[in-house]
């Protein structure tokens, strides 16, 4: 079984949440300002990463599975520390969490999970590695991260309405609607043999094309000739197709639409099958969202687009503030290379 709590799964061994007692007996990899990540932390995470990003792993050798693991865990070891580093942070700040928000959320895994009790928690925590205590610590970490994201980043991202400004009279196709079109047709096909098109047939089907045309021009319903005249597969629904983009339709068909009306008629025009009537059903032309509307739509935008450089300078920062004693030195190169991978503040 797996427990799924606000969109994470919660999977073996509780990551970071080693007990004081089992801390004595564990393999110390690296103290981050006197808090410790061991062994056990390390290789819960690197299961959680390999499940992630290869579910369908089966390594069929140790060596397999060893180079797995030493691809991710540079990445692995930088996110422990960093999530250590925003802890403390958070603690720094005040930051806990209630009994009664544990009590809220607790509910919300319950009701998620379809669990009708505490005792049924208890029971599926369990089969996975876990109590309700550890699943508290596990909570309240995933909370101080956010908060403190929340607190040090997100708050300082600040939009002006230059920016806003700027971004949207170069960016106003991204505001824009696509031109669409909804049309009824009708296809007189002309038949083809191995000899290529009888004339005589083209031109009976010309003229029962334009015959066509006069009927719906006269005001008979256009979606009862298509069921009665049509060859296209379309006439099982009154010939209606889309919508569709404009830049969807053949070239030839774009031209005979050009500059008509809902309700119009194009000629009759020949196509690859045969000759073919298209009445305009609907059409949506290009729109574009004024500056007021796209507002909020692009002040996300550029704060997201800012985000990663404000959380990239305030990890620096924690960085070059805490004090990290390496217990492992392998280890220490997965975290040198994999801090080499992560972007710098420019």
């Amino acid at each position: 079984m797996k427990l799924r709590i606000a969109g994470l799964v919660v999977i073996g061994l509780v990551v970071g949440l080693a007990s004081p007692q089992a801390d004595i007996l564990e393999q110390v990899l690296v103290k981050v300002n006197g808090e410790i990540i061991t062994k056990t932390d390390l290789e819960a995470r690197q299961i959680a990463a390999l499940r992630q990003k290869q579910p369908n792993l089966r390594p069929d050798s140790d060596a397999e599975l060893q180079k797995a693991l030493a691809e991710i865990t540079p990445e692995v070891i930088v996110d422990a520390v960093e999530e250590l580093l925003m802890v403390q942070r958070g603690k720094e700040l005040g930051y806990t969490m209630s009994t009664e928000q544990f009590t809220g959320i607790v509910e919300n895994i319950k009701k998620e999970n379809k669990i009708e009790s505490d005792a049924a928690l208890e029971a599926a925590l369990k089969q996975e590695g876990m109590t309700m205590a550890d699943l508290r610590r596990q909570l309240e970490r995933t909370m101080l991260v956010q908060r403190v994201q929340q607190t040090d980043v997100m708050a300082k991202l600040q939009v002006t309405d230059t920016e806003l400004r700027a971004y949207y009279e170069t960016h106003k196709d991204e505001f824009a609607t696509t031109p669409q079109i909804t049309l009824r047709e009708i296809t007189i096909a002309v038949p083809v043999t191995a000899q290529g098109i009888n004339v005589a047939q083209d031109d009976a089907a010309k003229e029962k094309a334009e015959d066509v045309r006069k009927k719906a021009a006269a005001g008979e319903p256009f979606a009862r000739l298509a069921a009665d005249f049509s060859d296209s597969g379309s006439k099982a629904n009154g010939g209606l197709v889309g919508p569709l983009s404009k830049s969807d339709l053949s070239e030839e068909l774009q031209k005979a639409v050009a500059g008509l009306k809902t309700g119009d008629l194009t000629p009759v025009t020949r196509t690859t099958r045969g000759y073919q009537i298209v009445k305009i059903e609907a059409l949506q032309e290009t729109t574009t969202k004024s500056f007021e509307d796209a507002k909020n739509e692009i002040a996300d935008k550029i704060a997201n687009d800012k985000r990663s450089g404000e959380y990239t300078k305030f990890i620096e920062r924690l960085r070059a503030e805490a004090i990290i004693d390496w217990k492992n030195d392998e280890i220490k190169k997965a975290y040198e290379l994999g801090l080499k991978a992560r972007p710098t503040e420019s």
